[in-house]
């Protein structure tokens, strides 16, 4: 078999440290060194798995995915909080918009990751290591979260350098050192590697990285497939894979499985404000603007309905977005109905946000579009420094269904 290996590039890889428990100590600052565990939902606690927890708890034997109930078990002074999915969401758009700024070549993985190739960039920022300080700088100052970095020639090193290099470092392994690097590390430290194949690879007398790196290529190819030819390469620190950078996205949408079924108009504006809010956050995050807007209901019996609409000006604020979207509510449902089980909501036809022009002056007043947009960007401002319960319209505040909805 040929192997086809890619130049050597500067690679870095960014991770998060303890993402949702830090984003918790983040807004609440007395928590800083405290135990804190992330988990369950918007409800409470008492049921589901431990979504993050922060080293302090880690230190006690809390680890992800454990039963949130074993978890008290283990560190019952910890401080137990819901996950809030859309804070999360929202630190981590403004994490992936500092990486951006130093390369167009930023493939993420997940809200808290993300691997960039500095390729061609020197002149502009310096080495490497120069960048992944700026980036951690920027990471703590501007959003008062801490991150872990690894700096080498491939995707593969690069990954298990950074989680090396945890809590809140940097490592960079020097180039033509990875096969040296990755030899002493247990075979687990590889990307992929789980329970099942490390166990695989026991039954073959490897225990080490460097252990698998002695292997013929064939055997592992017998035993694996075309993944033996893959952990072939990453024993030796080669990754051909490249970064490879998300498609802009075409539209944005949020939907909801709600609790129980509903027949209220109110109940199902709730969650449209609550979709409108989001989606519009999102659009000013990345600086785009809607064009087109569509709804969909799924009901009691599963049968679906949508329906869309152009918006007469291309827009990002929520309100303008909530109000086209109850425009489209009588098109597809009116109470009492079909008992609605799941309300979805979307914004698509994008465009940049810069390409566009600010309305005119017309008689002293401004376009009110204009001024929804102003309104919803000063919410941003609120929400980012005091959470998203700071500032809350009648729709999402007195709206039973909402306390007991997840949104994804």
């Amino acid at each position: 078999m040929l192997v086809l290996a890619r130049r050597p590039r500067p690679i870095l890889h960014v991770d998060l440290d303890c993402f949702f428990a830090a984003a918790e100590v983040a807004r609440r600052p007395h928590l800083r060194g405290q135990p804190v565990v992330v988990g369950g939902g918007p409800r409470g606690t008492e049921r589901g798995v431990v979504c993050s927890a922060t080293y302090e708890a880690r230190a006690l034997g809390v680890r992800t995915a454990m039963p949130l109930a074993q978890a008290r078990r283990l560190c019952p002074q910890a401080v137990f909080l819901p996950a809030d999915i859309p804070y999360y969401e929202s630190l981590s758009r403004r994490f992936h918009a500092i990486l951006q700024d130093y390369t167009p070549d930023v493939e993420p993985l997940g809200l808290d990751e993300a691997f960039l190739d500095l390729t061609g960039c020197d002149g502009l920022w310096g080495g490497p290591e120069e960048v992944a300080r700026e980036i951690r700088r920027r990471v703590r100052d501007e959003l008062s979260l801490t991150c872990s970095v690894g700096v080498a020639s491939s995707k593969v090193v690069a990954k298990v350098a950074s989680d090396m290099s945890k809590p809140d470092g940097l490592l960079a392994v020097p180039m033509g050192q990875e096969a040296a690097f990755l030899a002493l590390l247990p075979v687990a430290a590889l990307p992929g590697v789980g329970r099942k194949t490390e166990q695989a690879l026991a039954a073959l007398g490897v225990a080490t990285v460097g252990d698998l790196a002695r292997l013929p290529r064939e055997l592992l190819v017998r035993r694996f497939g075309v993944r033996g030819h893959v952990l072939w390469l990453h024993a030796r620190g080669l990754d051909p894979g490249p970064v490879q950078p998300l498609p802009a996205a075409k539209s944005m949408g949020r939907e909801a499985t709600l609790p129980y079924d509903v027949s209220s108009a109110a109940a199902v504006k709730a969650v449209l404000r609550l979709h409108a809010e989001r989606i519009g956050a999102r659009l000013r995050e990345e600086g785009q603007k809607a064009r087109c807007l569509t709804l969909k209901l799924r009901f009691s019996d599963m049968a679906s309905a949508s329906a869309s609409l152009s918006l007469a000006t291309p827009t990002y604020a929520d309100q303008v977005l909530f109000e086209a979207a109850c425009r489209l509510l009588p098109r597809v449902w009116r109470p009492p109905g079909r008992p609605v089980r799941l309300v979805g909501l979307s914004a698509s036809q994008l465009v940049s946000a810069s390409q566009l022009l600010l309305p005119l002056a017309v008689d002293g007043a401004r376009d009110p579009v204009w001024r929804w947009e102003s309104l919803s960007r000063w919410t941003d401002w609120l929400r980012q420094r005091h959470g998203d319960g700071v500032l809350q319209t009648g729709h999402t505040r007195f709206a039973p269904i909402l306390a007991r909805l997840q949104v994804r």
